[in-house]
């Protein structure tokens, strides 16, 4: 029976961390959050929950998740953002595998909450992750903001029934700001890899977007906030290759 680490990094979450770290309660053997020196009360808060905190200046998620983990206790790691949490069900196939471990990591679905609402289609959902794993098989590796846990070539997965709660988004104001800082990482990524944009990419791209997410992957069954989500994901797509265009154009002048 491997002992599981869980490991969380933050940033000003005074908001979710408590819920994200209750909600491991029975799973973790070892809780360390590595905090990136939040000004809130997020530190706070954990040291009131009685989990490690150790600080360490932010140096982009895969850097940093992969620090965090090297300050984790045992191996086998359990990762959560801190706007996430572990269901009940999730929960209890976690506490099934801490029998029985047969696979070197285990991937699981990430349903969102949204403004309040649980968007259960779109691009959204399932939102198939692996967390869990035994590190010395496998680290995250990426880029900017889509980094991922990749486990080593020949190494097993397996798949946990039950979600990965997400809160991702409080308000459409907050949508929209975090929208503009994660537009400007994805486009200098795609300058980066020698990528331009088009009129078509500015276009084609964002509706074929819309037309996938809200229609094929039945996004009008999640009502009003499907239709919002749908629609500002598409806008996101457009503004991403705006903003590789404009990146083409400082860079002649």
């Amino acid at each position: 029976m491997p002992d599981i680490s869980v490991v969380v990094i933050t940033f000003n979450e005074e908001e979710n961390i408590e819920r994200c770290l209750h909600s491991v309660e029975g799973i973790a053997d070892d809780i360390v959050v590595v905090d990136s020196f939040s000004d809130d009360k997020t530190v706070e808060l954990c040291e009131r929950i009685g989990v490690r905190v150790v600080r360490h200046a932010f140096e982009g998620y895969t850097k940093q998740k992969n620090w965090a983990i090297a300050q984790a206790r045992f191996p086998h790691i359990l990762s959560l953002d801190a706007d996430e949490a572990v269901s009940p069900e999730l929960k209890q196939s976690i506490c099934s595998v801490k029998g029985l471990w047969a696979c070197d990591g285990y991937e699981f679905n990430r349903l969102t909450n949204y403004c309040g609402t649980w968007i259960k289609h779109t691009d959204w959902y399932p939102d198939r992750r692996l967390r869990l794993w035994d590190s010395s098989k496998g680290l995250w590796q990426g880029e900017t903001i889509h980094e991922s846990v990749h486990l080593n070539k020949g190494c097993s997965k397996g798949f946990l029934k039950g979600d990965l709660h997400h809160y991702s988004y409080y308000s459409i104001r907050q949508h929209i700001e975090q929208l503009n800082r994660f537009t400007d990482m994805m486009a200098l990524e795609a300058r980066k890899k020698g990528r331009t944009a088009r009129y078509p990419d500015l276009v084609i791209r964002p509706a074929w977007k819309f037309v996938k997410s809200y229609f094929l992957r039945l996004g009008f069954l999640d009502g009003y906030h499907g239709f919002v989500v749908c629609l500002i994901s598409a806008f996101a797509t457009f503004v991403k290759y705006a903003k590789v265009r404009q990146l083409v154009h400082e860079r002649k002048a």
